[in-house]
């Protein structure tokens, strides 16, 4: 059974593999951000919430994430295993989930982190024709990242569940060296 968590900058092609191991593997790929692209494009509540966040190019408060999260990972289809892609994105959310696994009675294989030089990202996302793809709210993305989601990575490596992988390879290449190692 895997259950993986994917770390990685935006741009890195977290979404892009997870997909792809999820299709390879039969289990779901649960995106935090296709959840809440949904939930904007469906002006749902949360949706015109966290909007105004990602338009700014911030993180969507851990809150309205951690109840997504909770709702998505008792489905039935998540109980064979699964792909987190986008959560978590700090400390306290990785603690949360932590908590959350164990309540639910779930572990999880590993934290994948998919590192890819900054410039590489930049260009990658402003090649996505994205609306709020612009370079400013990428370049803030990217330090927001840095300095809230990178503590992340010595947060799993401290637990031993840390893997990198480079993922400045080709797609074959990067989902290749994640086959590997799950």
């Amino acid at each position: 059974m895997v259950r993986l968590i994917l770390l990685g900058a935006p741009g890195a092609g977290k979404g892009t593999q997870a997909k792809l191991l999820a299709t390879l593997r039969r289990i779901p790929h649960i995106s935090t951000g296709d959840i809440l692209r949904a939930a904007v494009a469906q002006q749902t509540a949360l949706g015109l919430k966290a909007q105004s966040y990602m338009d700014q190019g911030e993180l969507v408060p851990d809150q309205l994430v951690i109840d997504l999260i909770r709702e998505r990972l008792i489905q039935p289809d998540a109980q064979q295993g699964w792909i987190l892609d986008g959560f978590p994105r700090n400390v306290t959310q990785a603690i949360f989930l932590d908590e959350l696994l164990a309540e639910i009675d779930q572990g999880y294989s590993h934290a994948v982190n998919l590192e890819v030089p900054n410039e590489v990202l930049v260009q990658r996302m402003l090649g996505r024709g994205r609306k709020d793809d612009t370079e400013e709210v990428i370049r803030r993305r990217l330090e927001v990242y840095h300095s809230q989601t990178a503590p992340l990575i010595d947060f799993y490596r401290k637990q031993q569940k840390l893997m990198s992988v480079n993922g400045d390879l080709s797609l074959d290449e990067v989902t290749a060296e994640l086959e590997r190692l799950v």
